[in-house]
């Protein structure tokens, strides 16, 4: 298993992969909010769930973790 916190839900990186691409909008505001962080959560949801899921997407594959502001 991935590390927690690092890849969604603490699944292991290809999985992960592929939940970025589907549900990765709806996964990254569930994902900020597990974590603890509703304000990311609030912001993701009003300003940028689609420009923040393509950076997640491309961070995801790049290097195995989601981009995590605060």
């Amino acid at each position: 298993m991935a590390k927690k916190g690092k890849d969604y839900f603490g699944l292991p990186r290809i999985i992960s992969i592929i939940l970025c691409f589907f549900l990765g909008p709806i996964l990254g505001i569930i994902q900020r909010i597990m974590d603890g962080n509703i304000l990311a959560a609030i912001l993701r949801l009003l300003f940028g769930w689609n420009l923040v899921w393509l950076i997640d997407f491309i961070l995801m594959i790049v290097k195995g973790s989601i981009l995590r502001l605060f």
